[in-house]
């Protein structure tokens, strides 16, 4: 029997024969996720991805990419196959619950002008 899985992973795509596996994915890096943090007290934000054989090296190539004009003091990577994200076709029925929630929100009260990055 020669049947075919269609397996996704997040940044790559293809067909792997069952028991078998896909040669071009077999001799390829992991997929990195890459997050910047540009300054001091700011949050990371998702930059882009790139392959690498671990996390050291990902680390040194995401620095080399993703700031070679001095963009970022702090870097995170993070293997792509351990995110997991949610359906887009659920969103729905996931964030729908909390527009009745609208105490949550900090929409009562105006910020202060010195109040930076919030």
């Amino acid at each position: 029997m020669n049947n075919l899985i269609k397996k996704y992973f997040y940044g790559d795509y293809g067909e792997i024969e069952e028991g078998g596996s896909n040669t071009s994915q077999e001799n390829q890096w992991p997929l990195w996720e890459i997050f910047i943090r540009s300054k001091q007290g700011l949050d990371h934000k998702h930059v882009g991805s790139l392959h690498a054989a671990d996390a050291k090296m990902a680390i040194e190539n995401a620095r080399d990419v993703y700031t070679r004009r001095l963009e970022g003091v702090s870097i995170w990577v993070v293997e792509s196959k351990y995110i997991t994200a949610n359906n887009p076709d659920e969103a729905g029925e996931l964030f729908e619950p909390a527009k009745d929630k609208i105490y949550r929100h900090p929409t009562f009260y105006k910020l202060p002008d010195k109040v930076n990055h919030m």
